[in-house]
Formats: C-alpha cells, sequence, structure tokens
C-alpha cells in the first residue's frame, strides 16, 4: 500500500519541493511532483546575521506555490525543514512565522547533524542491493557530501547505520561572498577561497573517519551541474546525471573551467540553472577539494538527496 507524503527543503540558496507515493513494503518512492526554485534566501546572511526582507519575501513568493500544489495533490503529511542560512540568521522566528501562516505547518529549523543523517538516508536507501553496491560498483562504506549554499554536510555509513558526521560553513554562497567578488575571480580570489575551504575540511577529517569510505557521493545543484558539464550535456537531464561517476580529473577540469569563466559565459552553459550562475565556481571548487583532501578517485552524482530523505522520513 503506498502513501503520499510532501517534503519541502528550505536551503540557503534554494527552496525544493517532492511529493511522493511511498510502498515502504517494497522500499520504492515514485515521484508525483518535483519542484526546485531559485529564491537565494541567505542572501547576505553571513555578512549581516539577519535574513533581509526581500530574500524573505522571495522564498514566501515560492512557498505560496508549493502550498497550493500540495493542496491539489493532498498528500498525507507534510514535513518542511530549513537549514544553514535559517540556523544561523538572528531572525530566524520571523521566516518560522511567516511559513507557518503560508503553509500551515512549522518549518524545522535542523541541525548540520540532523541534516546529513537526512540527505545520507535520501542518498543511499536505495543503493542497498543494487548493482552500484556492489564491490566493482559502487559499494559501500559512503562518504555523502551535501554541498549547499551556506554550509556542507559530510556523513559517512552504509548498510548498518551511520557512522560519523560532520557539518561545515563551506557553501557556495558563502564562499562566493567572502571571497569571489571580480568576473571572473582572480588568482588572489581563488587561493582564499581554496584556504577556507581546506580549512574546514581539516574539521571534517579531524571528526568523520573519512579514510574507510570506499565511494564518495556527491548531492546538490553544485555537483549535479559539475557532472552535467562533465558529461556534455546540452540541457539539464537528470536521468542522466543521476548515478553518474565523474572522475576527479573531469571535476578538476570543470572546476578550473568555471572559475576561469566571465558570468556571460557561465551563463551560456546549457545545464546551468540561472540562479546557480554567480555560485557555481564556488561549488565546483569546494566539491574538487573535498575529492583531492580525501584521496578520491571519481564522486557517484546523485540526485537524490534531503528532499528523499525526508520523504522517508513520514512513512512508518
Amino acid at each position: 500500500m503506498t502513501r503520499r507524503v510532501a517534503a519541502i527543503d528550505c536551503g540557503t540558496n534554494s527552496i525544493r519541493l517532492l511529493v511522493a507515493d511511498v510502498d515502504a513494503r517494497r522500499a520504492v518512492l515514485t515521484d508525483v511532483a518535483r519542484e526546485m526554485k531559485i529564491v537565494r534566501l541567505g542572501e547576505g546572511v553571513d555578512r549581516t546575521g539577519r535574513l533581509s526582507d526581500a530574500a524573505l519575501d522571495r522564498t514566501m513568493g515560492a512557498l505560496r506555490e508549493y502550498a497550493d500544489l500540495i493542496e491539489a495533490l493532498s498528500p498525507a503529511a507534510v514535513r518542511m525543514v530549513a537549514t544553514s542560512a535559517t540556523r544561523d540568521a538572528a531572525n530566524s522566528q520571523e521566516f518560522v512565522d511567516r511559513v507557518k501562516k503560508v503553509l500551515g505547518v512549522a518549518p524545522e529549523v535542523v541541525t548540520g547533524d540532523e541534516e546529513a543523517a537526512l540527505s545520507f538516508s535520501g542518498a543511499t536507501r536505495e543503493l542497498a542491493g543494487t548493482a552500484l553496491a556492489s564491490p566493482d560498483g559502487c559499494p559501500p562504506p559512503y562518504l555523502v557530501t551535501d554541498i549547499g549554499g551556506g554550509s556542507t554536510e559530510f556523513v559517512l555509513g552504509g548498510p548498518a547505520g551511520v557512522s560519523g558526521a560532520s557539518s561545515v560553513d563551506i557553501g557556495c554562497v558563502r564562499m562566493t561572498e567572502r571571497h569571489l567578488h571580480a568576473d571572473p575571480p582572480t588568482r588572489t580570489e581563488v587561493a582564499a577561497a581554496t584556504a577556507d575551504i581546506d580549512s574546514a575540511l581539516e574539521l571534517v577529517a579531524a571528526s568523520v573517519p573519512a579514510e574507510q569510505a570506499r565511494t564518495l557521493a556527491g548531492l546538490a545543484g553544485s555537483v549535479t551541474t559539475v557532472a552535467g558539464i562533465a558529461l556534455g550535456l546540452d540541457s539539464y537531464d537528470a536521468a542522466r546525471i543521476h548515478h553518474s561517476r565523474i572522475s576527479a580529473a573531469q571535476v578538476h577540469a570543470v572546476t578550473s573551467r568555471l572559475l576561469g569563466q566571465t558570468r556571460a559565459e557561465r551563463a551560456a552553459i546549457g545545464v546551468m540553472h540561472p540562479g546557480r550562475i554567480d555560485v557555481i565556481g564556488a561549488g565546483a571548487l569546494v566539491l574538487d577539494r573535498i575529492i583531492t583532501r580525501f584521496g578520491f578517485a571519481e564522486v557517484l552524482v546523485s540526485e537524490h538527496d534531503i528532499l528523499d530523505g525526508l520523504v522517508w522520513s513520514l512513512v512508518p
């Protein structure tokens, strides 16, 4: 028997909706609606410590559209979480109050560890028992990394459960706002961003035994966009990107290309979402430094992430 549920993830850069029919007995999740809008909720939070009125208005506008769609599709349960930008903002209660008024459900402002666990569930639940989990495929343990706008989450685990998790403030929006200001970024700016990322990754290495991982799984828009570019796609194709395997050399080449391009050149890339043009260089750099620091030969790219984890959490 299937159960229809809805999940919303509101991050620093985007707000996303998944309505799905879930068959818990067969462990099958079927999309009914999967939507994404770039609202840049966390714009300026790293500098001001507050969510701006303009960012809140953009986010509520997108949420009203999602609320209408949820009402039309009639899920049995709805869960919404907010992540890095809302965790960091002094006026997060204003966000919570406005969401409850629009959606009728209060958002949960989750910790970095909670975010990491949900992302891990969403990314790996479907891998068990598939060819990807075989010794010659992409075997566990998995190091799942979710590169968001404000933060990046890491979680290590396998079929037996999670064995380590960490969240660090090196998201694509935050790194862009801190360091990458020129068009294209200067070598000095890229070096400063790299040093900032590398410093954060040392904190991850101290708390998560990443050397135990046999597969690196990468989630979220920065990773999927890098994959689309590496695959040479003319337009974004989630089916081709999902579970693609992108080599370290390909990630490095795409990162170097993006950081050397002007905004106009990035905008002309076929797979590029307009809302990622300004921040994709930083997102790619985070992925590149993760691969370098932890010595992975490739990244397994997943279109399934915290949204899917949220959906699974709503099924008994």
